[in-house]
């Protein structure tokens, strides 16, 4: 059995083509319930991207509803399956519940199997040279740039070409959209300029990028207005794509992909802070910052909804959320833009960004989203990040310099129908630059 988590692909998959080589394989997939927190937008991707991998399985794709601590055991013993074969999964959650279903298989005389990952760099594999994690990005770039080229890719693999199905086992859903509280009619809610469903696209959509815009990453990547990123997020996320396939047609000796592998690098960085650290997930990496002065009151939560609603009256700031509510997606110069409105402009916990982000984003992924909003907060990664407070103003100005992307979005731009600033930048920066020095000790 193959059980698929976030590697919804065929190609490019070490654990599916070890599970082949075995035998017969049922390819499963389990709808954790932990999964109906998310936002329709969300859930309809993955159900788009599930209805993909069935059709790339021949229709063989298992998908069944319930905790997979239960799920799992009871599949592979309906089909006599003596391994369960995945990806390893590094996340706090995915740790975990891997761990309870390896016990449970155990017990039943049963194996669980991890072979691959969705990471290039698994992490804990990159260390300094006494052994010790690193803690600041810069560093880690360097030994995990060593790490590749000492290992080489050896993920690019083709799909399995000789899968011998198990098909008609009890317990398939019939509609994983009907399971994941999707009408058929909800596939509109997509918009598919940021999104792939299936890996058959993500790679077209790859393969455009680089022929068109890799070559302009450095320049382009900050304009939230033009098409400057390679929009890969969601189908890195979901595993529609192996990063290793991305990191096969970079130049090193071109700074524009170079900063590019920067950003894969990025991903590989968080994961291994996080899964060293999981409690980091909802609580601050640098805990000199625990006792800052935070606003959660009844009027902190009425400002809390209206930068959700994207009403702030700054007008990049609404712009972003209100691409974020409409497509599941958002710039990743405005995620930092909001981001820092909400943690130093508005003063409320970066959980609760973080948390909305993780609930909307279709690209969400726990790591990158919360150690991103760390950054943001001055609790993380970086050395000394507290005093780094964007100017949503001035920001706005400089990626958007005509609006194009502000008026997409908040099209009553300059209607008496859009709102005054909710706040006076210059004085919260100053009241947001005295609490982090607070907490800090002066």
């Amino acid at each position: 059995m193959v059980w698929f988590r976030r590697d919804l692909r065929t190609i490019d998959h070490p654990a599916l083509c070890r599970a082949v080589a075995d035998g017969a394989v049922l390819p499963l997939f389990v709808i954790d319930p932990a999964f109906s927190a998310s936002s329709r937008v969300r859930r309809a991707a993955l159900a788009g991207m599930l209805a993909s991998l069935d059709r790339d399985l021949g229709g063989a794709l298992h998908v069944a509803v319930g905790d997979p601590i239960e799920i799992v055991p009871a599949v592979a013993a309906a089909i006599g399956a003596e391994v369960v074969h995945v990806s390893r999964d590094h996340g706090p959650y995915g740790h975990r519940r891997d761990a309870a279903v390896a016990e449970r298989l155990r017990a039943d005389g049963r194996r669980l199997i991890g072979t691959g990952s969705n990471h290039l760099v698994d992490p804990t594999t990159v260390t300094k040279a006494d052994g010790s994690p690193y803690a600041v990005f810069t560093p880690f770039s360097r030994t995990w740039r060593s790490v590749l080229a000492e290992s080489g890719n050896t993920v690019l693999l083709d799909a399995p070409s000789n899968g011998d199905w198990i098909t008609g086992i009890a317990g398939a859903v019939d509609d994983p959209r009907s399971a994941l509280g999707v009408s058929a009619d909800e596939s509109t809610l997509i918009d598919d300029v940021h999104l792939d469903l299936s890996t058959a696209s993500a790679l077209q959509r790859w393969s455009t990028f680089r022929d068109e815009g890799l070559d302009h990453y450095e320049e382009k990547r900050n304009l939230p207005a033009e098409a400057g990123t390679s929009s890969m997020s969601s189908a890195l996320r979901f595993g529609l794509v192996h990063p290793a396939r991305l990191l096969a047609d970079l130049d090193p000796g071109s700074e524009d992909h170079r900063t590019f592998e920067s950003e894969l690098c990025w991903r590989d960085f968080y994961a291994d802070v996080l899964f060293r650290r999981p409690e980091t997930a909802w609580e601050n990496l640098d805990r000199r910052l625990d006792g800052i002065a935070l606003d959660t009151d009844d009027r902190a939560r009425e400002r809390f909804a209206l930068w959700c609603e994207g009403r702030t009256g700054f007008e990049i700031v609404d712009a972003g959320m209100r691409q974020l509510l409409a497509t599941g997606w958002m710039h990743n110069r405005v995620r930092m833009i909001v981001a820092s409105f909400l943690v130093k402009d508005l003063h409320l916990p970066w959980q609760w960004g973080a948390r909305f982000f993780m609930e909307h984003l279709i690209d969400g992924d726990l790591a990158s989203n919360n150690h991103g909003w760390q950054w943001a907060a001055g609790t993380g990664t970086d050395a000394a990040p507290y005093f780094r407070v964007f100017n949503p103003v001035t920001q706005a100005e400089r990626w958007d310099p005509d609006r194009s992307y502000r008026a997409r979005w908040v099209p009553e731009l300059d209607s008496t129908d859009y709102p005054a600033p909710m706040v006076d930048h210059a004085r919260e920066r100053d009241e947001a630059l005295a609490r982090y020095k607070a907490a800090r000790g002066g």
